[in-house]
């Protein structure tokens, strides 16, 4: 079995920073894209940033200058930093990769997502 688990998240007060977190476990040979995106309550999921196993990195015009994806390709982990966070960028963050595996699958695998509240 192969998931992504997520970390960091909870409530930050406007203005203030939060780091998330996301490491792979189970049975995968090779990671290529990792990205995280977003869903507020009443909304679709937005993808806020991306990263390619190259390091190229792709952001969300809502979150340009304010967030840092980067990833540590050894270990396939991947963190979101988030400063001068915005009421707006409250709700749930997900992690996800383009992953195949060592059977010779291959899809994009999300995480359980982690709440990010920012007050006002």
């Amino acid at each position: 079995q192969v998931q992504l688990v997520e970390s960091g998240g909870g409530l930050v007060q406007a203005g203030g920073s939060v780091r998330l977190s996301c490491a792979p476990s189970g049975n995968i040979l090779y990671i290529s894209g990792m990205q995280w995106s977003r869903q507020a309550p009443g909304t679709g999921r937005e993808e806020v940033a991306s990263i390619t196993s190259g390091g190229t990195t792709n952001y969300a015009d809502s979150v340009k200058g304010r967030f840092t994806v980067s990833r540590n390709v050894a270990e396939n982990t991947v963190s979101l930093q988030m400063n001068s966070l915005k009421p707006e960028d409250t709700g749930v963050y997900y992690c996800s990769a383009d992953v195949r595996t060592t059977t010779g699958a291959a899809f994009r695998l999300y995480g359980q997502g982690t709440q990010v509240t920012v007050s006002s």
